[in-house]
This record gives C-alpha cells, structure tokens and sequence, in this order.
C-alpha cells in the first residue's frame, strides 16, 4: 500500500535522484580540489575521507536509477548546467571559504532533499537519507570556522559576505530548476496538496540557514 496520497510520479523521483546523483559526484570533486587547500596533512585527510563518501553515495543513487529502469546519465544530463553553474559562480579562494561554502550550501541542499524526502514512498526516501551529509561533515566546517573567527575575528565580516553570495547564488539556481524541471515542482506540489507549502518549505529553510549562521558567528 502507498504511504502517500499520491504515490510521486516515477519521472519525478528520476528526477530528484538524478539531481542528487550529479551533486554528489560534483561533491567529491570539489572536495577533493578544497583537501589541497587545507593547511595540514591532517585536514587534508579529513576532507579526502568525505570526498569518498560522496562517490559511495553516487553509487548508491546510480544503482537507484538503474532498478527503476532509467539511465542515469539521462538522468544527470538535465542538472549538469545549473550545478556547474552555481559552482563556477562559487569557487572557493582559500580553504575558510570552501568550508563555508560546504556548510552553508550543502546544509541547505541537505535540508530541502530531507523535505522532499518525506514526500517519497519508503525506499527511495531511506535512500535520500541515507545520502545526505552526516553530521560529521557540519560539526568539521563548524569547528574549523569558529576557531579561525576566534583566532581572527576580522575574518568573520569577510566570510559573512561570502556566505550571503552562496545563499544568493543557490537561491537563484534553485528558481531555475523549478522553472526548467516542472516534475520537481510537481513532486513537492502534489506531495503537499498545496502551492503555498513551496512557500513555506522556502521560509523554513531560511531559518534553518539563519540558525546555522549564529551557530557559527556570521549571522552580522
């Protein structure tokens, strides 16, 4: 028996998971580019160990694809553009930046796919969570962050600008994905019932990042 309503459309959980699957293979690449920034063997480490992750978590939404009868190259192909995108428009210049960068964009990607989640029947849903960032990956960029703001305390205005340019940046590709990818919009619509729970998963999400933001002395 579905847990839903209406059980998504499977073009649309495709959809999500191609989206998830591109973002996670440009994880582990930017990942691996940001552990050369790192100032010690040790940092490097940390970073390379969760690039890693990202690549076992690809696999695992590729395999996802493919049981559903899809090509996950198909797939992808649509999400390549916006992603590289809001990337190239975000390149980290030193090692504080790209951990602000995972912190603030990764947590609010990982916050409106735990969203959707929701809306999925069971295994595709356990399959989006388990994908998402462990809390590992935010208590790192959280220590990091706050100890060079203690160390510093100049540095906190600097990366407070950066972090509102990420928002802005992964604001406005989200708009395009919605306006370019109606099954998406269509999934969370349907999920819901209602056009203006986009609204309010939107304000939600803010909140969570405005938090993350105090959490971390940027919030000026």
């Amino acid at each position: 028996m579905s847990s839903h309503p209406h059980s998504p459309a499977k073009e649309s959980v495709i959809d999500l998971l191609g989206m998830l699957a591109y973002g996670e293979l440009v994880a582990f690449d930017r990942q691996a580019i940001d552990a050369r920034l790192a100032p010690d063997l040790r940092r490097r480490a940390q970073l390379s160990t969760m690039a890693a992750d990202e690549i076992h978590n690809y696999r695992q939404l590729v395999a996802r694809i493919t049981e559903l009868g899809a090509d996950p190259q198909a797939a992808m192909k649509p999400f390549v553009h916006v992603i590289d995108a809001f990337h190239d428009s975000t390149a980290p210049r030193n090692w504080l930046e790209g951990l602000v960068k995972a912190y603030v964009g990764d947590s609010i990607a990982d916050d409106f796919f735990r969203e959707v989640a929701g809306l999925l029947e069971p295994a595709d849903r356990d399959l989006v969570l388990e994908v998402l960032h462990n809390e590992d990956h935010a208590e790192f960029a959280v220590t990091e962050i706050t100890a060079a703001i203690a160390d510093n305390p100049a540095v906190a205005h600097r990366l407070a600008l950066w972090a509102r340019r990420l928002v802005g940046e992964a604001l406005s590709q989200a708009q395009r994905v919605a306006a370019e990818h109606d099954s998406l919009t269509l999934l969370i619509v349907e999920g819901t019932g209602d056009l203006a729970k986009v609204g309010e998963l939107i304000k939600r999400l803010m909140q969570a990042h405005a938090e993350r933001m105090t959490t971390i002395g940027l919030n000026n």
